[in-house]
């Protein structure tokens, strides 16, 4: 790498040959909604769920387990704290929660990829977390270090994805006190769109901002957002040690958490949708709370992930009108606390990216949009209930959110968007194929798919009747064969390299 980037500056015909040659390759800026926020609740109903949340947090309380600076904090705060138990007045996590930023702009190392995040605003992130890929070669397999580095260059050539994530896959082959080295390198090497920290261990956390203090600059780190995290709290009500010591790392370095409950309803929250957005809200705003007692101001993005559950298998179910409800109502509770919001997601219980699939991914997506979900993690890329990151899917979820950028932009009122020159050319009987305005306008005019077939059926045929994984597949191997990798200061790669030597050179390898 550094040898190569010594080459390029050393002489312009070589460097304009390259250019020349170079893939090229676009990334739409996030989306800014022009279109209303569909809302589900009536005002009533958001004053009772807010009420009915507060009254959880001063009556029921929840756990901070083994966790005594975390209790402190509290005790100090004024919540009455008896064991692990707290309860919060009636009142006072909202009024902690006022000082978080209702809008966080996160900075990428290519400073035309920053993201906002609230507001208007949807950033689109990849699939995150599980431990299985599938494609249609190979099937259903452990995921290794090698395969999440192609998931990388994937969403770094992927034109609608704004975001390069975090864990896109859990890399089994690389011991799990050391992967997270190798994933940060990665994203930051592989990639220069924005991505997130790890969240494993308090010690990972550190290492991710010192990480970051190499790639930005520690004083830029510490003044700037950098980095997104995904901070889960156990539902119901409990919010484990190391989670919340991860979050007081990234709270206290001034980078941003995803606070968000984790709730299969009727299991982990009540079967009803008021039941289960009181318990959500009640969680949200102990966890938010508390990062503005660990710093004020510290950003931090309000989450909630919800699915149903399939009461004759215990297995969550996706793309259902009950999730839909809850991501809405959520939706709406997070705007009046002024707060980014992070919902939504390409998700589906399907083994295999089939018409299931589709469908509940569909949904899902759809919901997010039209809930005013500010950052969508498993935008892409989602499968077998998050067990597993296809990459077929992973491409045919990015090309589909490209749809989500067309309807977030609304409906254009200008003279050229009225088309009455149109109108007034064809008149009664005629077409608007070879008219004026259509020719000035067809190459913006609808959006297109890169991955669909549209051919007739002979043309189809003919090309062997290829199903869409076929040319998934297809375009997968594409995209990894086009990859060029984004140019990196040599001396800030070999200062990543001997950060991650090092750390890994520093205790013995473990895979519990």
């Amino acid at each position: 790498m550094a040898e190569s980037a010594r080459r390029a500056r050393g002489g312009g015909g070589a460097a304009r040959r390259a250019a020349r040659t170079a893939v090229s390759f676009e990334t739409a800026r996030y989306i800014e909604r022009n279109i209303p926020n569909f809302e589900v609740l009536t005002e009533e109903a958001l004053q009772i769920i807010e009420h009915n949340a507060d009254t959880v947090l001063e009556e029921i309380g929840v756990n901070f387990p083994d966790n005594p600076d975390a209790l402190a904090l509290w005790r100090e705060a004024g919540a009455d704290v008896q064991g692990e138990r707290v309860r919060i007045p009636r009142g006072l996590a909202r009024k902690l929660c006022s000082t978080a930023p209702s809008t966080i702009t996160q900075v990428a190392r290519n400073r035309e990829r920053d993201v906002v995040i609230g507001g208007k605003s949807l950033v689109l992130a990849p699939v995150y977390g599980p431990p299985f890929v599938r494609d249609a070669a190979g099937g259903r397999r452990y995921a290794t270090m090698a395969d999440f580095e192609k998931f990388v260059k994937l969403g770094y050539m992927s034109k609608w994805l704004h975001h390069s994530g975090g864990t896109v896959c859990e890399p089994t082959d690389i011991p799990v006190n050391k992967r997270h080295l190798d994933m940060l390198h990665a994203h930051m090497t592989l990639s220069d769109k924005p991505f997130m920290g790890s969240v494993t261990e308090p010690s990972r956390a550190q290492d991710s901002v010192d990480m970051c203090g190499i790639l930005f600059g520690k004083d830029f780190v510490q003044e700037n957002t950098v980095m997104t995290s995904l901070i889960n709290i156990n539902s119901p009500m409990t919010f484990d040690d190391v989670m919340m010591g991860a979050l007081k790392v990234y709270a206290e370095n001034n980078q941003a958490c995803i606070i968000s409950p984790f709730i299969v309803g009727g299991a982990m929250a009540p079967v009803s949708v008021a039941g289960t957005l009181t318990q959500v809200l009640a969680e949200t705003l102990a966890g938010i709370a508390y990062s503005q007692l660990v710093r004020p101001g510290a950003p931090v993005i309000m989450g909630a992930f919800v699915t149903s559950i399939d009461m004759n298998s215990g297995a969550p179910t996706f793309g259902t009108p009950e999730a839909a409800h809850i991501t809405y109502g959520a939706g709406q509770l997070a705007r009046r606390l002024n707060l980014p919001y992070r919902s939504a997601g390409s998700f589906n219980g399907s083994k295999l990216p089939d018409a299931q699939a589709a469908y509940e991914t569909s949904n899902s997506l759809n919901m997010g949009l039209l809930s005013g979900v500010n950052f969508m993690l498993h935008a892409c890329g989602w499968l077998e209930g998050g067990l597993v990151s296809s990459f077929e899917k992973f491409v045919m979820d990015a090309d589909q959110l490209g749809t989500l950028h067309h309807l977030a932009r609304g409906v254009e009122m200008d003279e050229n968007a009225q088309a009455m020159d149109a109108i007034r050319e064809v008149g009664p009987g005629g077409h608007y194929l070879g008219c004026a305005h259509t020719q000035n306008n067809f190459r913006e005019a609808f959006w297109k798919s890169d991955l669909l077939d549209y051919k007739p059926f002979e043309t189809w045929s003919d090309e062997g009747a290829r199903d869409t994984q076929t040319l998934a597949t297809a375009r997968v191997e594409k995209m990894l064969a086009d990859y060029q990798q984004p140019a990196l200061d040599p001396a800030i790669r070999e200062a990543l390299d001997a950060f991650v030597a090092t750390r890994k050179a520093a205790e013995p390898d473990s895979f519990t």
